[in-house]
Formats: C-alpha cells, structure tokens, sequence
C-alpha cells in the first residue's frame, strides 16, 4: 500500500507566490527560462535554472550552476520570500485550464516504496539527467522539482478533498500568464492529515508515475549516496497525487535531424511498405485515432495509417510511439535508442503542431511527426506489467508550477 507522509513545505509568502512560481526546469531550455525570470527577482527559475544568473557560457551543468542555485534558495529564505511551515501538513493543489479541472494531494511519498515498486514507473530514465538532479538536490539541500503521481480514483479520498476545498480559504489563488489558474489549500488539521494518510495506507494499493521519472530516480539515487549521513527526510520525496479520473495526457511528438541518407521521394517510399501515405498539402494533421499519425516533410503534411500486420495488441506494441519505432525509427531512419540519440527530439503537445513546422522550416530538422496520445488506461496496464514505454510517450498538462512548495532533505 501506497506510504504517504505530510511536511512542512519552503513555499512563497502569498503576495509573491504568483512571481515566485515557475513553470517546471525541464520544460524550459536556459534560453527560454532567462526571458521567462527576465524582469522577476523572484522567479523560482533563478533556483532551478540558475545558468540564467550567470554567464552565458557556462556549460548548465557546471558546479558552479549548483552552488548558485543553493545561494540564490538561501537568498529568497532571507529575504523572506519563502517561509518554512511551522508544522507536517498535506497541500491541496487544485488547477483549471481551459475550463476543465484537476486537483492533486501534495505530500512527500515514501523512497523505499518507489525501490519497491509500490511507485511504479513507465520509462526509462538518461543517466545525465539524473545526475543534474542529483546535483541540484544534493547541493541546494532541496527538493524543488514535484514528481507528478496518479492514483487509480478513490471515492473516500475524493470526498476527504472536497470537503476541504468547500469548506476553507486557500492560501494561493492566481492565474498564471498562460492562462492556468493555481489554487492552494493547506491541510493542517491534524485528524484530517491522520485520516489522508490512513486511506492511501489502506485503500490505495500503488501511485504510478505520470511526470517526473528523472526526479523520483534520483530522489532516490541521492539518499544512497548519502548513506549514514541521509536525514530521515531524504527517506522522502516531494510528489503531487492525482485521481485518474482527472487526468489529460496530450500528444508528444517527435522531430528528426535528417532522413538517414534518403531523399524525401526516397523516404515517402521507404513508408509505403507499413503505411497508407495520404498527402494533405499544408493543412496540419493531429491524429483522430490510434495508428494514424502525421508527417510533416518539405513544407507538406501527410497521413500516415498502419496497415495490419505493423502492431500487435500487446501492451506496447499497440501503442503509435511503439509503431513508429519498429516501422520507421529503426528500420529506415536507423535510431535505434531513442534516449540517447541526438538525431531525434521531442515536442510536447502543448506547443501545437506549428512547433513542429517551425523547427522543421527552420532547417534545424528534416521532418516532424504527430502521434496520438497514450491513454491512462494504457500508461496503468503497462506499468502494471513491469513493461516500459518508448521514451517521452506521454505529456501531461496542465504542468504543476515549481516554487509554491518545496521540501528540504538537509535536516
């Protein structure tokens, strides 16, 4: 079952927590994140992307960048823009994007249940971004970055939260700039911390990793390296836990540098083998059902349908970013390791497929392609089998914000 503690969070006093939150480190590159904290001492991106106070030729992941993290943390605790809570408590956070809401149960979950897997997990992780959080944590002293978990949806703790949201005032309310509104309750009470921690103890048997797989693994990573010296806090990590039935995956996407040698007719054939290719000129095509997907090439978008016999039904292999792999990845392209080759990147959803015409247009890749997303259904059977799926399958939103709470691991 899964184990759940309250604690007592570093988080912004009120007036300031619309400055202070930020959208999370890595859906930003250091570019980005200095024009998003430019104009904002208290932009939690000077914690988590502090490349952005030093000079632009810092290698991101110099230890210098770590240090100047910790010192701009202890800065904003004495200046007072962050306070830590005076006692353990759970945090209800509550956000709407476009009309649609979800409403996540902040709390620190337990290392030993992800090393058990209690926590179960969907993807592989790259060894060089974990490092980088295991840096971060480990220097700042903190764990800044909120692992995203999901729950399969339990009335008694839905009716828990909803009394709570009903009934008291929240300590944040805002709406960021795009658009997301952020709401915040603090669960202090200590009968209703101890009848929360009582249900997921007794009524929910496992959490599943959403977003954060980097994060949980070096959680846990940072508390080995700790060994004797690891405060019983680092036996802990900072997560957000969402009922299932709240929950919105959206496409994630993929942009490849160049054809492996082929010419784009070349290519288009190499295709036909696996797919009916259906050429629609410059309307974009976001796929209407699972094993369709969009190819965008040479200023021109076409459909691209499986035939049979290019999927099985098993878990995996069902999925598009699977049959994108076996068929066109691998095969014709010659990526065989999406994690590590540097030929491929990837688009979150909500960038729009205009982001993929850009970074093709540009002449930065030779060609895009639109996926259909992964259904929660299928991310919680996958898990469930001890399977793992293609790399960056899954994108949810909207993105929790980093900065509104934060745990510390150094006492």
């Amino acid at each position: 079952m899964a184990i759940i503690k309250p604690f007592k969070a570093l988080r912004p006093q009120p007036q300031l927590a619309k400055q202070v939150a930020s959208l999370p480190y890595d859906v930003l590159n250091s570019t980005e994140a200095k024009i998003e904290a430019q104009g904002n001492p208290y932009s939690f991106l000077h914690i988590t992307k502090s490349e952005i106070d030093l000079s632009d030729k810092t290698d991101v992941h110099a230890p210098e960048v770590y240090q100047q993290a910790k010192n701009n943390l202890d800065a904003f605790i004495q200046r007072d823009v962050l306070f830590r809570e005076s006692k353990d408590c759970y945090y209800i956070y509550q956000l709407i994007m476009n009309g649609r809401s979800q409403t996540g149960l902040v709390c620190v979950s337990s290392v030993d249940d992800y090393e058990n897997g209690i926590i179960k997990k969907h993807e592989f992780t790259r060894p060089e971004k974990e490092q980088d959080r295991i840096n971060h944590i480990t220097v700042s002293g903190a764990q800044t970055g909120n692992v995203f978990l999901a729950y399969r949806s339990n009335v008694h703790v839905d009716a828990v939260i909803d009394k709570w949201k009903t009934t008291k005032t929240a300590a944040y309310d805002f709406t960021a700039e795009d658009g997301i509104q952020h709401t915040v309750w603090i669960v202090s009470d200590s009968e209703v911390v101890e009848e929360i921690t009582r249900l997921f103890k007794e009524e929910v048997p496992c959490t599943y990793i959403a977003d954060g797989h980097h994060r949980a693994a070096s959680a846990a990573k940072v508390r080995a390296q700790l060994g004797a010296k690891a405060t019983p806090a680092a036996d802990y990590f900072l997560t957000t836990l969402f009922p299932s039935n709240q929950l919105y995956i959206m496409d994630y996407n993929r942009v490849i540098k160049d054809l492996n040698g082929l010419s784009a007719a070349a290519f288009l054939a190499a295709l036909e083998k696996s797919f009916e290719v259906t050429l629609l000129g410059k309307q974009t095509y976001r796929p209407e059902a699972l094993h369709t997907m969009g190819l965008y090439l040479e200023n021109n978008w076409y459909r691209l349908t499986a035939k049979e016999g290019t999927y099985t039904n098993d878990p995996i292999g069902v999925l598009d970013v699977s049959v994108l792999q076996e068929q066109v990845l691998g095969p014709i392209l010659g990526i065989m390791d999406q994690r590590t080759d540097k030929r491929i990147d990837f688009v979150g959803g909500i960038r729009g497929l205009i982001a993929l015409e850009q970074r093709v247009d540009s002449g930065e890749m030779a060609c895009a392609f639109s996926l259909y997303p992964v259904t929660i259904d299928q991310l919680f059977t996958i898990a469930d089998s001890g399977n793992v799926m293609p790399p960056k399958s899954t994108w949810f939103e909207p993105k929790l914000r980093d900065g509104l709470l934060t745990n510390l691991i150094g006492e």
